[in-house]
């Protein structure tokens, strides 16, 4: 699937008449690090106002078209590589863009006991819907599929499940559904923690919206209730990137009393019961989930939180396991109502691009370091 990226009026703002027809782009790195195409983002109404409302290409400084999008809350963005303590200028140029290959993508899948299902070039993930919850089977946390391909694969397996002549949990070359969540947290879901230490579980969500389906961004809002009572609320905003192996998950409450604790959290499993690693310093948590069964060569799931806001992380075994399940990783911290919690977490898989433990606990300190040292950026 590809989309072609139009500008339209919504967004007008991007050049003004009588600018020169064609801008610069400086995108600084001042890390020691390469960053490549990562994904940086700019005020779209000023591009717009600065190319006259007309439709314009972005092109690096190999003269080679860059993609783009325009998101719902008003940013243009577009991947960007430079060099360790470098610049990279990009072009903004008059034109017709090139239409853009779909990376980012979800879909509600209601057929599925109302699944909401979404996936980058690394990895997919599902949150499971008010379906599911009323029909007694309890699954609170984010599950993830595994991917060894770019391209979307999710609406093709639904399609092939529906269809009877595959099945989700097997691999036939793509990747597969082999994580297990069940009664917990799974691979990332955050939740409010009660005055006893007791996990409130979200349970599944009661509502979603769409906000960017790609190509570059995934963007969903879901809402959910709380076992705290009905005035109770939760809103996450979840988005994936093109080329990103962790979610950016901003979460908000309305309805509570007071101050609560709450954490992000990794379910850990028996199957590999002391493959976590925990860095404080950082607020960086890593698990090794070796599958449901690590026997039958589904590889490893490398899993990760990094938790900026987080003053806290700890390892809580359950009081009694659930199937597999025997523990949480938790980056804990105080909530206040009606504030913004934001955190990230995703996935990696060893029969993917995320080769082993090493290189995942590397990828997501130096994500951490990335997000405390964004990419300047200036048009000029």
């Amino acid at each position: 699937m590809k989309h072609s990226i139009i500008i339209t009026a919504v967004f007008a703002g991007l050049l003004s008449v009588g600018c020169s027809p064609q801008h610069s782009v400086t995108v600084e790195n001042s890390l020691g690090v390469d960053r490549n195409d990562e994904i940086v983002e700019i005020d779209a109404a000023a591009v717009d106002s600065l190319m006259n409302h007309r439709q314009f290409r972005i092109i690096d400084d190999k003269d080679r078209e860059v993609p783009y999008q325009v998101t719902y809350d008003g940013r243009l963005i577009f991947p960007a590589t430079v060099a360790a303590n470098s610049i990279t200028v990009y072009t903004l140029v008059e034109g017709e863009p090139a239409d853009v290959d779909t990376i980012a993508t979800g879909a509600f899948y209601p057929r599925r006991k109302d699944d909401f299902t979404w996936e980058n070039d690394r990895s997919a993930y599902r949150a499971y819907g008010p379906a599911l919850q009323q029909s007694g089977e309890r699954a609170f946390g984010y599950d993830i599929w595994t991917k060894s391909v770019a391209r979307p694969v999710v609406a093709q397996r639904y399609t092939d499940a529906f269809a009877e002549v595959k099945n989700f949990h097997h691999d036939y070359g793509e990747g597969m559904d082999v994580y297990s969540v069940g009664p917990t947290l799974g691979g990332g879901t955050g939740a409010l923690i009660d005055s006893v230490g007791t996990i409130v579980y979200p349970r599944s969500f009661r509502s979603f919206e769409i906000l960017d389906n790609g190509p570059l961004r995934f963007t969903v809002k879901l809402e959910y209730g709380s076992d705290l009572g009905d005035a109770v609320s939760e809103n996450r905003t979840i988005s994936l990137d093109a080329g990103s192996f962790l979610n950016k998950t901003t979460v908000s409450f309305s309805g509570l009393p007071a101050n609560i604790k709450y954490a992000p959290g990794i379910v850990v499993h028996r199957q590999n019961p002391d493959g976590y690693s925990l860095h404080p310093k950082e607020t960086v948590m890593a698990y090794a989930d070796l599958t449901d069964n690590e026997n039958a060569g589904n590889g490893v799931i490398f899993i990760g939180v990094v938790a900026p806001q987080a003053d806290t992380l700890c390892v809580r075994n359950m009081p009694e396991p659930e199937g597999d399940a025997i523990a949480h990783l938790l980056a804990k911290s105080m909530y206040a109502p009606d504030s913004e919690y934001t955190y990230f977490w995703g996935s990696g898989w060893s029969k993917g691009s995320m080769p082993d433990w090493q290189t995942w606990k590397e990828y997501l300190l130096n994500y951490r370091r990335r997000l405390d040292n964004p990419l300047k950026i200036e048009i000029k």
